[in-house]
């Protein structure tokens, strides 16, 4: 029998649903808490829709880079794995948008942002700020909790499993550190481009690709020699995809990102491309993009700030970083010990993840 053709709109839906059901059955044993766990698990609900799945989508083939499921109880196991990464990604998006003080995710308020404005509509005495604040914080932990609980529990083979979640263990903690990095360089103000990689390394291009890659290839009973391979495209390819969101934190299209234009920009993220911008500004141009980072920006500032950042070369710079990165990541999938069909869609997903709009 042929197999059918692979179908990425097939397969987000397919990780939609595990999620759904996921989260409802979680929702329906805490239902005796009352209205209150209700709004917690519904503000669940929201932070797992949306998005391109990559993660999802780089652990399923992480695993058929080893040998395709054995039957459909091994297809429904991997499923419920690869959504796993979808609830850590869901899980680190809550924290991250309450640590940047970002207003939006996706066009639609960020967590911290739907509590605050819960809390205040509903008249509450307290500090509207605040409870937005922890209620994030508590969402993302609890997203976090069940991302490990998913997998655990996903239905392959235990040793499979324990493999796997030696791999998320890690993932987990170089996400954290990572996003301690980012931090504190913000909070320090350094502009320093090999920083600003070692930041975007540790806080998502592992985590985006190499881990989930690892991941299923745990799960499929893959030996040293396959991570190995796996890391070598990994690794350039997830910096490859960050970079991409950096160019998109500036330029993108506010239709596109779900993000207001300059997102990064207000923030203060000290990115590649801001670093390599300061790197290439002269001292005046440097001395006002040093100072509008980390504060509210109108339209025209943004604007401003983005031709400055433009005469630096500096989008061009990352540009060519981005091509250079995919194409070691494309040489090491031609060498490495992979099944030819996950060689074909690995390639694909390169080419999605960095040349994306959003």
């Amino acid at each position: 029998m042929t197999a059918e053709p692979w179908d990425d709109a097939r397969f987000r839906a397919d990780v939609q649903d595990v999620l759904d059901t996921f989260v409802s059955a979680q929702a329906e044993a805490l239902v005796d808490l009352g209205p209150d766990a209700r709004r917690l698990t519904d503000a669940a609900s929201a932070a797992v829709h949306g998005g391109k799945r990559f993660r999802a989508m780089f652990c399923h083939w992480g695993f058929r880079a080893v040998r395709p499921p054995a039957d459909d109880a091994e297809t429904r196991g991997l499923l419920r794995a690869t959504a796993s990464l979808e609830l850590l990604h869901a899980s680190a998006l809550v924290h991250d948008d309450f640590m940047d003080a970002s207003d939006t995710r996706r066009g639609h308020p960020a967590a911290h942002k739907a509590f605050e404005a819960e809390a205040r509509e509903a008249g509450w005495p307290g500090q509207p700020e605040q409870y937005g604040a922890a209620a994030a914080i508590l969402l993302g932990d609890l997203l976090l909790s069940w991302a490990d609980e998913l997998l655990r529990g996903c239905g392959l083979e235990g040793a499979r499993v324990l493999d796997a979640l030696r791999v998320f263990d890690l993932t987990r903690t170089e996400v954290v550190t990572g996003q301690f990095l980012d931090v504190s360089v913000q909070a320090r103000g350094e502009s320093d481009v090999d920083q600003a990689m070692r930041v975007l390394r540790y806080k998502s291009a592992k985590y985006s690709v190499e881990r989930p890659l690892h991941v299923g290839a745990a799960l499929a009973g893959g030996d040293e020699a396959v991570h190995t391979a796996l890391t070598a495209y990994g690794v350039p390819l997830g910096e490859a995809f960050q970079l991409r969101d950096d160019l998109l934190g500036v330029f993108g299209d506010p239709e596109e990102t779900g993000k207001p234009a300059g997102d990064d920009l207000a923030e203060g993220k000290r990115t590649v491309l801001v670093a390599l911008a300061l790197e290439g500004a002269d001292p005046e141009d440097a001395r006002r993009l040093d100072d509008a980072l980390g504060r509210p920006l109108a339209d025209e500032e943004v604007t401003r700030l983005q031709r400055l950042i433009e005469r630096t070369g500096a989008p061009a710079q990352v540009e060519k970083r981005i091509e250079g990165l995919t194409a070691d990541a494309l040489r090491a999938l031609a060498d490495g010990p992979f099944t030819d069909e996950a060689r074909g869609r690995l390639t694909d997903l390169a080419r999605a993840a960095t040349q994306r709009a959003v």
